[in-house]
C-alpha cells in the first residue's frame, strides 16, 4: 500500500470533503512526526490517510469494517492495521507502537486545529497561532466534539508536553498548506 493507492481509497470510501480535509491534516501530522522521530514517512502518511477512510459510509462498525476490508483487498501492512484500530479508544486495542500511538495522539487535535481556522476571517491554517489555539483547547464549548482528555493523553503517551504537541500539529497543518496554496497557484 503506497500514499496513492491509500489516497484513492480515501476518496472512493469518503464522499464528504470535510471527512476527506482531516485525513489529510492527519496525514501532514503523522508526516511531521515521521520525520522528527526518522520514522518510515510513507508508512505514517498512509496510517494518516486510511484511518478513518470507512467512517462516513460504516460509523456503526468503524474501524473494524475499514481493518477487515484493509486485510482483504490490499497489502496494507500489520502495523498500519494496529494503528487504525488503536485511534478508536473504544475498541480497547492497545497502542504498542509509536505509529499507534502517533495516530492516537494526532487525531483529534487536527480537528481542533482545522475548527480554529474555519473560524477565521480568512478561514485559513497558516494564521492560526499557539496561543489562539491553547484558548481554544480550554474552551470546550469550542469545536465540542473534539475530546481534550484524549489529545493530553495521546501527548503523554507520546512523551511530548502537550503544548509542544500543539506546536508540532499545527506546524504540519501549515506547511501543508503551504505546499497546497503553492501548488495551486502553479496550476
Amino acid at each position: 500500500m503506497n500514499r496513492e493507492q491509500a489516497y484513492a481509497l480515501m476518496l472512493e470510501h469518503t464522499p464528504s470533503e470535510s471527512l476527506r480535509r482531516h485525513m489529510l491534516n492527519v496525514e501532514a501530522a503523522m508526516r511531521w512526526y515521521a520525520q522528527h522521530w526518522n520514522e518510515d514517512e510513507d508508512l505514517y502518511a498512509v496510517t494518516g490517510l486510511l484511518h478513518d477512510f470507512d467512517y462516513e459510509l460504516r460509523p456503526e462498525t468503524h474501524p473494524q469494517w475499514g481493518v477487515d476490508y484493509l486485510k482483504t483487498n490490499t497489502d496494507t501492512p500489520e502495523a498500519v492495521l494496529d494503528a487504525i484500530m488503536g485511534h478508536a479508544a473504544y475498541t480497547h486495542t492497545p497502542r504498542t507502537s509509536l505509529l499507534s500511538r502517533t495516530l492516537f495522539a494526532v487525531d483529534e487535535l487536527t480537528g481542533l486545529v482545522q475548527a480554529a481556522a474555519l473560524v477565521r476571517p480568512d478561514r485559513d491554517v497558516r494564521g492560526v497561532e499557539l496561543s489562539s489555539l491553547k484558548k481554544r483547547f480550554k474552551n470546550r464549548a469550542f469545536a465540542g466534539g473534539v475530546n481534550r482528555d484524549e489529545v493530553v493523553q495521546g501527548a503523554q503517551k507520546l512523551g511530548v508536553d502537550l503544548d509542544q504537541h500543539m506546536q508540532n500539529v499545527l506546524s504540519a497543518m501549515q506547511a501543508a498548506a503551504q505546499t497546497e496554496a503553492a501548488a495551486d497557484s502553479q496550476a
